[in-house]
């Protein structure tokens, strides 16, 4: 089991560190922001908007949000290529990997857009620009480090695991 922890552990950081460069660069470069203004938002989400002035305190709390909730996607996919075959034989190229992206990056926006944040600010999303953003940007800039991690760490492990031999 130690293998399947790396596997995860790997592509939860791998994932983590991409996705909260992307989002960084979003909100300096293009949404005019700061990066501690992105993290204080996503801690916003549970605490409330008091979270928007409380400092470097809610930036860290956003952050260690941020690596919750990649943690939580890895392990969804990890989860269903272990037990699903088609998924593994579809992800084994570049381009069925990047196939199973554009459907799990949506899936993770949608998520985490109509029901995670919709429940803790009882407000429905607003879907302009910034949406779309997040909607197409999941599928190179989290979907896909999360499938690929996934797949080539399942070459290395396949050996001492069940996970990559799993049938379905």
């Amino acid at each position: 089991m130690p293998s399947v922890l790396v596997l995860l552990v790997r592509t939860w950081l791998v994932t983590a560190v991409i996705d909260g460069l992307f989002s960084s660069c979003l909100s300096a470069f293009f949404y005019g922001s700061t990066v501690a203004r992105l993290w204080q938002g996503v801690a916003s989400v549970p605490l409330g908007p008091s979270a928007l002035q409380g400092g470097s305190r809610t930036v860290l709390i956003g952050l260690a949000l941020h690596l919750t909730v990649a943690l939580t996607w890895s392990i969804v996919f990890l989860t269903l290529y272990s037990a699903i075959s088609r998924l593994r034989s579809i992800s084994s190229t570049v381009g069925g990997a990047l196939v199973v992206a554009c459907v799990y990056g949506p899936l993770i926006w949608m998520t985490m857009s109509f029901i995670v944040i919709q429940h803790f600010t009882n407000r429905p999303p607003t879907i302009n620009v910034r949406w779309w953003v997040q909607f197409f940007g999941h599928i190179p800039f989290v979907a896909l480090p999360i499938v690929l991690s996934t797949a080539i760490g399942t070459r290395t492990v396949a050996r001492g695991s069940s996970l990559a031999s799993s049938p379905a």
